[in-house]
């Protein structure tokens, strides 16, 4: 009789092992891997919410080449630059790619004779707010107030 009690309480402490390995392993303990939808980044931010800097990103959907990389483009108004003064695909456009919660954005040299790979980690991003930083350089932090468009 005794074994079989001793079965018994090996069979329940193994289902209580395997029963949490499966929930960790589903991500419902795991919150550190955040994943975010790129539909959710689309769109104009403004940096920090704050009109009078006046620091502009746009994620657009249009894809920039076969390797899976989207257009974007930033300007600051406070120097006096505004959306409508970007050439298409030329100065304060990148492209960028996002995936779960990592943002790359590969910028273009004034000249053209350079990539610049900034790669950043997403650590809010909702309908109205979007923060991250930059992955090699954490005290370099953003945070951007989505910006309702009139249609």
């Amino acid at each position: 009789m005794k074994v079989f009690s001793s079965q018994n309480s090996v069979f329940r402490i193994l289902s209580i092992v395997v029963l949490g390995i499966a929930m960790t392993s589903c991500g419902l303990f795991n919150n550190n891997n955040p994943e975010y939808k790129l539909s959710d980044l689309q769109g104009l931010w403004l940096e920090n919410g704050d009109e009078t800097f006046g620091h502009y990103v746009r994620f657009t959907a249009d894809l920039s080449d076969e390797t899976g990389y989207y257009w974007g483009c930033e300007w600051t108004e406070s120097d006096d630059v505004h959306e409508a003064d970007l050439v298409y695909h030329g100065n304060g456009w990148f492209k960028y790619s996002f995936v779960s919660a990592e943002l790359i954005e590969i910028h273009k040299m004034d000249q053209g004779w350079a990539d610049i790979p900034k790669v950043y980690t997403v650590s809010a991003l909702t309908d109205s707010e979007l923060k991250y930083y930059e992955k090699d350089r954490t005290s370099n932090k953003f945070s951007f107030s989505k910006v309702v468009e009139a249609k």
